[in-house]
């Protein structure tokens, strides 16, 4: 059983499109830029948003200053609140709790963003701790997200044995390759927005079609 589990947010523990999605198109409308399919906006889901804009879209630094802000003036008002999340999540966290693991979300949404998400989900009181970029962080990829998680419980990932306690959820290759490269095994989940493909060339150690599937990895 792992012991140490740590949770991506969007995509695997919240349905996001809906928020991130409609604060996507405020700031791309902004610089002009045609409202892209629905398919080509859920790039926005899981890199930080410095990412989306600078490497995607290909706006100047300071356009994606100021297409982030444009995009948080809607989500911090809107977007953090449209957030529902997947069936059977709280049946799950509360399984995982139960048998005695410590949960922690690990997201490269802004923290105290992924902190107001959690609350309003009712989720909250689940995790042990949650961690996230500040604001003005432009590109903290999940491995640094996760040595954060780590250093919060007492270690790093020089600690070997320690680390075979640990997991990694996740349904895009960000969370997977950050795992990797920590050292840690990972889920990557079907019922997000990535796809089977890059979960498994990004070298998922797991493949859960169903939220039920992650409590029968983890619980094994």
């Amino acid at each position: 059983m792992y012991k140490y589990v740590f949770f991506d947010l969007d995509g695997t523990l919240t349905q996001s499109e809906f928020g991130i999605m409609a604060a996507a198109v405020r700031a791309l409308n902004h610089f002009g830029i045609e409202t892209p399919s629905k398919e080509i906006l859920k790039k926005f889901i899981g890199p930080p948003l410095y990412v989306s804009f600078h490497d995607f879209y290909g706006l100047s630094d300071e356009d994606s200053e100021e297409a982030i802000k444009i995009y948080r003036e809607y989500y911090v008002k809107e977007g953090v609140y449209q957030t529902p999340l997947y069936p059977g999540i709280k049946e799950l966290l509360k399984a995982l709790k139960d048998s005695g693991c410590t949960l922690m979300i690990t997201t490269s949404k802004p923290e105290t963003m992924a902190v107001t998400v959690a609350k309003n989900d009712g989720i909250f009181e689940y995790f042990d701790a949650i961690i996230g970029p500040a604001l003005d962080e432009h590109d903290p990829n999940k491995a640094i997200l996760l040595r954060r998680a780590l250093k919060a419980l007492g270690t790093d990932e020089s600690d070997k044995e320690f680390l075979k306690n640990c997991i990694m959820i996740g349904d895009r290759f960000y969370d997977i390759g950050g795992a990797r490269e920590v050292g840690i095994d990972s889920v990557g989940v079907l019922y997000g927005y990535g796809t089977e493909q890059e979960l498994m060339e990004a070298g998922a150690t797991y493949i859960a079609k169903e939220v039920s599937d992650i409590r029968d990895i983890i619980l094994k």
